[in-house]
Formats: structure tokens, sequence, C-alpha cells
């Protein structure tokens, strides 16, 4: 098998997912909102792909956040059809909404993977200040973003700030938000703490 093979079939079902979540979105407006910051971290991982290659796991961790914001983009996170899951979800974060976007903040916790992978593949630090950085960093990542979503909000108005803003009428939405990105993280470091890729990598060569 190529080594390369899942990263760059990851790459071609990304792309053909936001070709589709292009097409005829719920809210024009709050897809463009939404798909830049896909598009960004899409193109940058193709173009550090030849310089820095991450591990199979990093790749695979990344896409979930990329595959379910696409999704969220294409229908509105509100409004995207999701049911499963919510008998479990409801008396953590409240009954009578729609789940997927805390699910989707889970998952861009999974990064903290990568860059504790990048920081010791790199070399630049000890494994404990590696998964501490990636813990922090996704913390900031995640606070910084819900200071975006309440700047567009305020800023476009109407109902695609409404919906862009996703917080279906909780007003400590932006703090269970932080809560699934940190909780996220903190999955992802202990798997990594698991399968520890940079020992892989450094074996390889």
């Amino acid at each position: 098998m190529n080594k390369n093979a899942i990263p760059l079939t990851l790459c071609a079902a990304l792309a053909l997912l936001m070709l589709w979540s292009g097409i005829a979105p719920a809210e024009r407006a709050v897809w463009y909102a939404e798909i830049i910051p896909i598009a960004l971290v899409f193109a940058a991982l193709v173009a550090t792909f030849p310089k820095f290659r991450f591990s199979n796991a990093a790749y695979l961790l990344m896409s979930c956040w990329l595959i379910l914001h696409t999704i969220g983009a294409k229908y509105t996170f509100a409004a995207v059809p999701f049911d499963w899951g919510n008998p479990w979800l409801a008396p953590i974060f409240g009954a009578g909404r729609n789940h997927f976007d805390r699910l989707a903040h889970f998952s861009i916790g999974f990064y903290a993977f990568p860059m504790a992978e990048w920081l010791l593949r790199r070399r630049k630090c000890t494994v404990g200040v590696a998964l501490w950085f990636g813990l922090f960093f996704m913390m900031a990542i995640a606070a910084g973003y819900e200071i975006i979503e309440w700047l567009y909000a305020v800023i476009e108005g109407g109902n695609a700030g409404v919906e862009f803003l996703g917080s279906q009428g909780d007003i400590w939405d932006a703090q269970k938000d932080m809560l699934c990105d940190t909780t996220g993280a903190i999955f992802a470091l202990a798997l990594y703490a698991i399968i520890r890729p940079d020992r892989k990598e450094a074996a390889e060569h």
C-alpha cells in the first residue's frame, strides 16, 4: 500500500465535499464565513505536505473537523440533519437543540495531536511540554474562534449572524463550545501519548 494513500484519499474526499457544500447552501453568507477557515487549513495542509508529512493518525484526526465543519457550512450548524447521540448529550449540554456543533467543536480539539507531533518530531521540547502546549494552544484557538463568531454576528447581523453564531438560544453556548474543544484536545493528546508517532518516525530514520 502506498504510504501516502490515506492523506491523498482524504485530500480528494475533502475537495469533493467542499464542492458539494458550495452547491446551493442554506445560507450563502454563512457558507462563505464557515468555508474560509476550512479552505485555509486545507490549503496549509496541502502546501506543507511535501515539507512535513504528519502521521496518518494526525491526518485522519484533522480531517474530522474539516468534514464536520464543511457539512455545517452547507446546512448551517443548527439545521444539520443530526439526531443520533442527542439522548447522551442532552443531559450535559441541554435538550431541544441540534448538538452537531458540539461534535464539530470536539473534533477541532483533535488538532492538539498534530501540534504535539510537530513539536516532538522537530525536537522543539520535551514530551510533557509538547502535550501541555498542544492543550493550551487549542484552548486559545477555541477562545479566539468564539470571539470571531461574536464579532461576525454583531457586524453581519440578521439571520446570517444568528446562524453563524449558532447559539440556538443557549446563553452559555460559547462556554460549552470551548469545553468541547478542550475535551477533544485532551482525548487527542491521550491518544498521542499511547501511540507516539514521533517514536515511529525516529525508528524509521
